[in-house]
C-alpha cells in the first residue's frame, strides 16, 4: 500500500489554558504534522503577552492545534483553514467537543481564501506543507491584502532547509530551532 493511502488516526492534547490537558483528534494521512509540544509551549510564551482577545488565522490548520490553542489561552477568535474536506469535519468535531463557539471553520485553498478575506488579524499561524514553497506565497498574500492588523504578529514553521525569499518587508522578533524545524516569529515592517 502507498504510504500516502495509510490512515493514521491521530490525538494532539493541548498543553495550556482553559482546556489544558484535553485532546483533540484527528484523522489523515502522513501529511497531518501538528505543531510539537515542546515547540507549541516556546510559540505560545513567546505570545504570552499578546494572545489574550487576539483575533488569530490558522491559515494552514491541520489538526488546528495552534488555533485551538489560542483560543485556550484567552484569544478571542480563531479561524481555521484547510482545503481537505475529512480535516475540516475534524476541525468542526474538535469545536464542538469544546463546546467552543469561538471558531470559523473554512474548508477551502488557503492563498484563495486570502484572496476574499474580508477579517482583520492580530495574529496568524502559518504552518504550511513542508516543502510546497507556500510560506513566500501567504507573506507576500498578508502583506499586499491588508489583512492583518497594525503590530500584528505571525508565526512561521518549516523544515529547517527551506528558506522565506519574503522576509525582506518583515521583522524577525525570535527564532529557534528544533529537531529539523524552524520556527520564527515575525512582524511586518511599517513603511519608512
Amino acid at each position: 500500500m502507498n504510504t500516502f493511502q495509510t490512515k493514521k488516526n491521530g490525538s494532539v492534547r493541548i498543553i495550556g489554558g482553559k482546556w489544558k490537558k484535553r485532546r483533540i483528534r484527528f484523522q489523515g494521512g502522513l501529511n497531518i504534522r501538528p505543531t510539537p509540544n515542546v515547540v507549541r509551549e516556546t510559540l505560545f510564551n513567546w505570545l504570552s503577552n499578546h494572545i489574550n482577545g487576539a483575533n488569530c488565522l490558522d491559515l494552514f490548520a491541520g489538526s488546528g492545534a495552534l488555533g485551538v490553542e489560542a483560543i485556550s489561552r484567552g484569544a478571542q477568535k480563531s479561524i481555521l483553514i484547510d482545503k481537505e474536506r475529512k480535516i475540516c469535519h475534524d476541525l468542526k468535531r474538535n469545536a464542538s467537543a469544546l463546546n467552543a463557539q469561538q471558531f470559523e471553520i473554512y474548508c477551502a485553498e488557503a492563498l484563495h481564501w486570502l484572496d476574499r478575506c474580508n477579517h482583520k488579524f492580530d495574529i496568524v499561524f502559518l504552518d504550511p506543507p513542508f516543502g510546497e514553497e507556500l510560506i513566500d506565497r501567504s507573506l507576500k498574500k498578508l502583506a499586499e491584502e491588508q489583512i492583518i492588523k497594525s503590530g500584528a504578529l505571525v508565526y512561521i514553521e518549516c523544515n529547517v532547509d527551506e528558506q522565506s525569499n519574503s522576509l525582506q518587508r518583515w521583522r524577525q522578533i525570535k527564532q529557534k530551532i528544533t529537531g529539523q524545524v524552524s520556527y520564527s516569529l515575525i512582524e511586518l515592517q511599517k513603511p519608512s
